[in-house]
C-alpha cells in the first residue's frame, strides 16, 4: 500500500506523519508553484518516497501514479480537492463522486447541489460584476450580505456587508485578487448572512458511510473593515442537546455533494429555520493540532482518517456517538489588532506561561511585518488551553486577549 497527498500542507502534514507511524509510504503531489508560504513553510521532503508535481497533467500524473504502486489519493488541503478527486477518477480508486467534483470547489455549484437535495442553504448570487452585485443586493431586500471568493477558505477576502456601496467595494476586491491558493478569482459570490450558532464537523467517509470525528462551536467577532476574525473554537460532546440537528445535517449534505471517501470540513450555522450550510470543504479541516484533539477528546479526524486509508473496516466500527467529555478545551486564535514589525519572540514565552496553555502554534519570525488580523494568513497562529475548571480557561483567555490589546505580537 502507497498513499499520494495532493498539497500535504496545513493539517496534511500531521496525516503524512500518522500515515508513516502506520507503516504506510507515502508521495507527494503539488498541484501548483502559486501555494502561499503560509501553507508550505514546515513542508519537509523526507517525509516522502517521491515528491511529483501536476505540469504534465491529470492523465500522465495518473499513470505515474500507478508505476510507483499508489492505491489512495488524499487531499492534503484545500487546494488538492479538484485534483485529487481527478486522480482518483482516472485511477479507478476509492474516492468521490466524480460527476459532482465541481460542486465540492465552487461555492455557487456547492448550495445549488445541496439546495437541489432539499437542504437549506443561504441565498446566494455569483456576480464578474461590482456594480451588478450592489444592484442584486439594493434590489433583494437583504439587510446584510457575505462577500467572499468562490474557491477560498479561511475567511480569506470574506466581508459583512449593510449597504450597496459595501457590496460593490467588497466585490471589487474579491475580483481584483488571487484566492488563498494563488487562484485568479473569476467571480465574488454575495449571500445572505446567517445569524445563529456557527459549528463545523470533521468527517471521516468511506464507500459512503460517514463518521463525524469532531464537532466543534465557532466563536467569530467582526473585525478592521467587516471582516469576520476567528476568536475561539469549542468541541461539541456528541450526545449535548445542540448537536442533533447538526449530526443529522451533515451527512446529508455530503450525500448530495457526491463525497464518499476522505475526510470533509463542513460549516453550519444552526439558525431559527435549522441548520443552514455555509460551506463544506472536501479535505481535513486546518488550524489544528491532531495530538491535542486525541489527547482531550479521545479522537482526532486526522487518526481516524489515517486508521481508514489503513483499514477501511475501522471506520464502520468507530462509534461517533460515543460520550467523550474533555473537561474545557478551547482553541484560541491569535489576532493582532496594531500592525507593525515583530522585533522578538517575546510574546511567545508570555504565552507559554499561561498555566491552561497546552500548546502553541505560530510562524511569525523576528523582523516579519505583521498587519492587523483580518483572515487566516493575518494571524499570528493559535493555542489550545485547557483545563478541568471552564473559569481557568477563561481566566487565560481573557489574559491573552488584554495583552493582545498591548501589541503583544509587534509591541
Amino acid at each position: 500500500m502507497k498513499i499520494a497527498l495532493v498539497d500535504g500542507h496545513s493539517t496534511g502534514r500531521a496525516l503524512v506523519e500518522a500515515v508513516r507511524r502506520r507503516g504506510i509510504p507515502c508521495v507527494h503531489i503539488s498541484s501548483s508553484p502559486r501555494m502561499s508560504e503560509y501553507f508550505t513553510r514546515g513542508f519537509d521532503p523526507a517525509w516522502y518516497d517521491a515528491c511529483l508535481d501536476a505540469t504534465a497533467g491529470p492523465a500522465a500524473l495518473a499513470a505515474r501514479l500507478a508505476s510507483l504502486g499508489v492505491t489512495r489519493v488524499v487531499a492534503g488541503t484545500e487546494s488538492g480537492v479538484v485534483l485529487t478527486d481527478t486522480l482518483t477518477h482516472l485511477m479507478a480508486l476509492p474516492g468521490n463522486r466524480y460527476e459532482t467534483v465541481g460542486a465540492r470547489r465552487d461555492k455557487a455549484a456547492m448550495g445549488r447541489a445541496v439546495a437541489a437535495a432539499g437542504l437549506a442553504t443561504p441565498l446566494t448570487a455569483e456576480f464578474a460584476d461590482a456594480d451588478r452585485a450592489a444592484t442584486w443586493f439594493a434590489a433583494g431586500g437583504l439587510a446584510e450580505a457575505v462577500v467572499k471568493p468562490p474557491s477560498s477558505a479561511g475567511s480569506d477576502n470574506v466581508r459583512f456587508c449593510r449597504t450597496a456601496d459595501e457590496v460593490r467595494e467588497a466585490c471589487a476586491r474579491v475580483l481584483g485578487s488571487r484566492n488563498l491558493y494563488g487562484e485568479p478569482n473569476r467571480a465574488a459570490l454575495v449571500q445572505e448572512r446567517l445569524h445563529g450558532v456557527e459549528y463545523y464537523a470533521n468527517s471521516v467517509s468511506h464507500d459512503g458511510v460517514h463518521r463525524i470525528a469532531e464537532l466543534w462551536r465557532y466563536t467569530k467577532r467582526s473585525g478592521a473593515g467587516g471582516h469576520p476574525v476567528y476568536d475561539y473554537e469549542q468541541p461539541v460532546a456528541p450526545d449535548a442537546a445542540q448537536a442533533a440537528s447538526v449530526r443529522a445535517f451533515v451527512p446529508a449534505v455530503l450525500d448530495a455533494l457526491g463525497v464518499a471517501c476522505g475526510a470533509a470540513h463542513t460549516e453550519v450555522m444552526v439558525t431559527a429555520r435549522g441548520p443552514v450550510l455555509i460551506e463544506s470543504g472536501a479535505r481535513l479541516g486546518g488550524g489544528t493540532l491532531p495530538w491535542v484533539i486525541e489527547k482531550y477528546c479521545g479522537t482526532s479526524q486526522t487518526s481516524l482518517l489515517a486508521d481508514t486509508l489503513v483499514e477501511p473496516d475501522a471506520l464502520r466500527r468507530f462509534d461517533d456517538t460515543a460520550a467523550v467529555r474533555p473537561g474545557e478545551l478551547r482553541n484560541v486564535a491569535l489576532i493582532n489588532s496594531e500592525a507593525g514589525t515583530v522585533r522578538s519572540l517575546d510574546w511567545a514565552d508570555r504565552l507559554q506561561q499561561l498555566p491552561t496553555l497546552v500548546a502553541l502554534s505560530h510562524g511569525v519570525r523576528p523582523g516579519q511585518r505583521l498587519p492587523v488580523t483580518t483572515d487566516l494568513l493575518s494571524s499570528p497562529g493559535y493555542v489550545y488551553l485547557a483545563a478541568q475548571d471552564p473559569h481557568e480557561v477563561e481566566r487565560d483567555y481573557d489574559a491573552l486577549r488584554f495583552m493582545e490589546s498591548r501589541s503583544l505580537y509587534t509591541g
